[in-house]
């Protein structure tokens, strides 16, 4: 890592002067007096103005605004994830910790678990294993299947004996995965039989590697290749009778080792590895275990992707508290059975699933009858009522309506928590009326490790990503091209910066872009755009990447756009474009297969199929009215509605290259297969509208 060394050493002088500063001053309270923390509602605090950094106003934490978190306050021994997997192991040895579906004859039972003690003798036999087939200390190991308790033993594994672990997405294409492990100069690969025979068609164009270790694989089905490739092929379960046979001691990393390389696929170019250090992760994790307790009473779906940060996180906070973890099958169609299976009392997801959740349950309450439809709103507004008067709702209403509707997640769900884009207000409110329990929100990326803030406990307002966690600061800087300052009424706006323990080293073999990130004071710039909310709650409002300027000079951030249309019943999907050579957006929407039938039927539109009904005008008309008025609602901005739109039936997937693994839009890639749907879009605007442009600029 010598391209970051010389960021690296400004990022901790930055650091170390900030917090001997703030220790310094010990003595500061929570009030707003001179020369002091100045605070609002107890969420955020705003930094003493000696030691702010340029104009803006440096905020923290209310839960530790003194010192900026890095270790767990009731274990501060906690340096690695080392440490944090060894001091679960000690305390919760005989607590179960990875379940996965017995599979007996093709069919999918109960869940068969594996204590925290014999997941740790199963990391130390596999890092003995490794070490047994000569892999160096400190070399990167690849991990290129999805989510099943092997996952998590490999990478502790990595963990014990100073091994890197870099995932490799599994929906990954074969070009990506033979450039990072290029990148990266992998030297094992751990793989499942479904992946290994892409893996061996482009082996010999990596030359590092050495291993590859099949999981699930059956030891006399493993090709065996020449020796002059230097490749080794083996099961996962020999793996593991190698390293028993021959016991390694740990070689236990420190905290300013690197953890873990995160290649993120990105919207654009190629792959950037982000480089996060056991420091790092265990900062964050220990900033989020401030606001979220658990126990070995509690139990984890998981499902999301291992290889995405967000679900790292969760991970390692499940260790921290000796939870239990059971996986989904591998198909996100039979995930309400295994959720059913499973009955979770932590459940974590992304936008997009909240939404299905919620789009599910009012088309079925709308269809249900005029009486279930009633009591249902009935129950909704009493409870919400209740929830924003701080009372307690009627237990009534969970009997008579929620507890149905409860069932649809195994009926336990104590804690829900959404990430990776924003949620809608009215879909958050919706999830703690319906489900009960707490409902937190989030806001990280993956070069921060995890998360940069959360909702606080308590908190009924929704609309926010809650406030700094306690392991950073945060601060908005002005982004004056976009009309967004620090001086902005009735609350400040600007792009989002964060700096502390949780920051990443940089981005793996790429000083040029680590600089475009991290500024010389050891800010990173997340091309966020935020505004504070009273009580120093974040709110996310624009994106300052991916924007694009319209012929007349606005200037159009897509996402937020497709965020707002998000809510509209016949949008499974949405794609936003715009150029400076026109004066209005326009899009193409997956529409929802269900909504759109039960549309058509409502009119008595006849149909051959699901395309013949996209392309009908009727069709377009209603979607597009449909969409305005939830633009509207969204306050967007004349410039920013959609013009005209083109409909398709085809989702938008990983496989057919429009989304990146975490389900945001490849936009290049989009842009490219849906040209002839853009040119065709603004011929006809153009056609209606000759002069539109002209106008508009007038």
């Amino acid at each position: 890592m010598d391209h970051s060394n010389a960021a690296q050493r400004r990022i901790k002088a930055v650091q170390a002067h900030l917090v001997s500063s703030v220790d310094s001053v010990s003595h500061l309270s929570l009030y707003p007096t001179a020369g002091e923390f100045v605070s609002e509602q107890g969420y955020s605090v705003v930094l003493p103005e000696k030691l702010h950094t340029g104009k803006w106003n440096v905020y923290r934490s209310a839960r530790s605004p003194l010192k900026l978190v890095s270790r767990f306050s009731e274990h501060p021994e906690i340096a690695t994830l080392h440490d944090n997997f060894v001091h679960a192991v000690d305390t919760f040895r005989d607590y179960k910790y990875l379940g996965n579906r017995i599979r007996v004859d093709g069919t999918v039972g109960e869940y068969k678990w594996m204590t925290y003690g014999e997941a740790g003798n199963a990391r130390t036999a596999l890092g003995s294993g490794l070490l047994y087939h000569g892999i160096p200390k400190g070399s990167c190991i690849g991990i290129y299947f999805i989510n099943r308790p092997e996952w998590l033993i490999v990478d502790h594994a990595c963990s014990a004996y100073s091994f890197i672990s870099v995932p490799l997405y599994d929906t990954l294409g074969p070009d990506a995965v033979k450039y990072i492990a290029n990148h990266a100069s992998i030297k094992a690969i751990f793989c499942v039989p479904e992946t290994l025979n892409s893996l061996l068609s482009f082996l010999a164009e990596i030359p590092t590697v050495s291993l590859v270790v099949v999981v699930g694989g059956m030891d006399d089905q493993m090709p065996s290749l020449p020796s002059s490739t230097g490749v080794q092929v083996v099961t996962y379960t020999k793996l593991l009778s190698q390293g028993r046979s021959n016991p390694q001691p740990f070689s236990p990393p420190n905290s300013d080792d690197v953890a873990t390389i995160c290649y993120t696929s990105g919207t654009t170019g190629t792959p950037k590895g982000a480089v996060l250090t056991h420091g790092n992760l265990i900062a964050n994790v220990a900033g989020a275990t401030f606001s979220y307790k658990f126990s070995p009473s509690d139990v984890y779906i998981s499902y999301l992707p291992l290889a995405h940060i967000y679900e790292r996180a969760n991970q390692i906070m499940i260790v921290y508290f000796g939870v239990s973890v059971g996986f989904y099958q591998g198909d996100n169609m039979k995930l309400m059975d295994d959720l059913a299976a499973l009955r979770p009392t932590i459940f974590c997801s992304v936008p997009r699933l909240y939404n299905r959740i919620y789009a599910g349950i009012t088309n079925a309450v709308k269809t249900s009858g005029v009486l279930r439809e009633r009591l249902f709103y009935a129950a909704y507004n009493s409870k919400k009522q209740a929830l924003l008067s701080g009372k307690n709702p009627s237990p009534m209403w969970d009997k008579l309506v929620f507890n149905k509707i409860r069932e649809k997640l195994g009926g336990r769900v104590r804690f829900m928590c959404s990430g990776a884009s924003p949620l809608s207000p009215d879909v958050m409110d919706f999830l703690k009326i319906c489900f009960g329990g707490r409902v937190t929100e989030g806001y990280g990326m993956t070069e921060t490790s995890c998360a940069i803030s959360a909702m606080d406990e308590g908190d009924n307002l929704t609309g926010h990503v809650g406030s700094p966690s306690p392991a950073c600061e945060v601060k908005l800087v002005d982004v004056p091209e976009m009309n967004y300052t620090s001086e902005d009424q009735p609350y400040p706006r600007g792009e989002i910066c964060v700096r502390g323990p949780i920051v990443f080293k940089g981005y793996y073999k790429d000083e040029v872009q680590t600089k475009e990130i991290i500024d010389e004071d050891g800010w990173l710039h997340t091309g966020d755009i935020g505004l504070w909310l009273p009580g120093g709650r974040l709110k996310i409002i624009d994106r300052k990447k991916n924007i694009f300027k319209l012929a007349q000079g606005e200037y159009i951030a897509p996402e937020k756009i497709e965020n707002a249309y998000a809510k509209c019943k016949f949008v499974a999907q949405c794609f936003v474009y715009g150029d400076s050579l026109n004066s209005s957006v326009v899009a193409v929407v997956s529409v929802d297969h269900d909504v759109l039938k039960g549309w058509a039927a409502s009119e008595g539109i006849k149909y051959k199929d699901l395309e013949q009904l996209c392309n009908d005008p009727r069709t377009k008309a209603a979607v597009l009215a449909d969409m305005d008025a939830t633009g509207r609602e969204a306050q967007l901005r004349g410039f920013e509605f959609v013009k005209a739109l083109t409909l398709v039936h085809e989702p938008f997937t990983l496989e057919n290259g429009l989304l990146t693994p975490t389900f945001k839009i490849k936009r290049p890639q989009a842009k490219q297969y849906f040209a002839k749907a853009i040119s065709d879009m603004y011929a006809q605007l153009a056609t209606a509208e000759p002069d539109s442009s002209l106008r508009t600029k007038l």
